[in-house]
Formats: structure tokens, C-alpha cells, sequence
């Protein structure tokens, strides 16, 4: 008896560990989920930068910019320091590109497209 309780104990939080999984990754997926944070991220691609530098390079506004680097902290995908007076902004792992690389590829098989194209 104490071991079916057991068991039935360790199925529930293994069920419970499975559903905060889930809620992680979609939590995740959503920074993934606007046309502009995405072109955030690939301006990060090749190393941190400040948001007047991501403005320049994308023609995303700052206000714009830094509502969409919040949204890219708060779900872990990006980091930000203070240098002096500028925010610098760097993706948090490089697994994050892949990740988008890998959709890009999917997408291009998709459409048939070769699996070069980047954006």
C-alpha cells in the first residue's frame, strides 16, 4: 500500500515537472513570436551590442527596440549590462540562433527554398 502511494506520488510531480516544462518552452517560444524581436536576435548574431547600435542596424525605433529587448530578457533569451550610460544587449546563448536557424531551414523546406537563404 505505502508503495502504490509512492508511486502514485512520484507520477504526480513527474506530471507536474512535464507541465512546468511546457509552460517554459512556451514561455520561451512567445520572445520568438514578433517579427521585430526576431530581428533583434539575428542583429545580435555576431556579439553584443548597444540599443542605438541595434536602432541603426534594424531602423526599429528605440522605444520599440527597448519594449522588445525587455520582452527578450524576460523570457531568458537575452542579457543587457550598463556601459556608461548605454545598455549593451547580448543573446544569452548561442543555441538561441541555431534554434531560429534550424526554423529558418524547416521553413525553406517548406517553400523549397535553399537552405542558405539568411536573413
Amino acid at each position: 500500500m505505502w508503495a502504490k502511494r509512492g508511486i502514485r506520488a512520484i507520477v504526480a510531480f513527474m506530471s507536474q515537472i512535464r507541465d512546468e516544462l511546457y509552460q517554459l518552452h512556451a514561455s520561451v517560444c512567445k520572445g520568438f513570436a514578433d517579427p521585430k524581436r526576431l530581428i533583434l536576435i539575428n542583429a545580435l548574431r555576431d556579439g553584443q551590442r548597444s540599443v542605438t547600435e541595434l536602432c541603426e542596424l534594424t531602423g526599429i525605433t528605440q522605444s520599440n527596440a527597448s519594449q522588445h529587448l525587455a520582452i527578450l530578457k524576460s523570457k531568458g533569451l537575452v542579457t543587457s549590462h550598463r556601459d556608461g550610460q548605454r545598455v549593451i544587449y547580448a543573446v544569452t546563448s548561442p543555441k538561441i540562433n541555431e534554434a531560429l536557424d534550424l526554423l529558418l531551414s524547416v521553413m525553406a523546406d517548406q517553400l523549397q527554398l535553399p537552405a542558405t537563404v539568411k536573413v
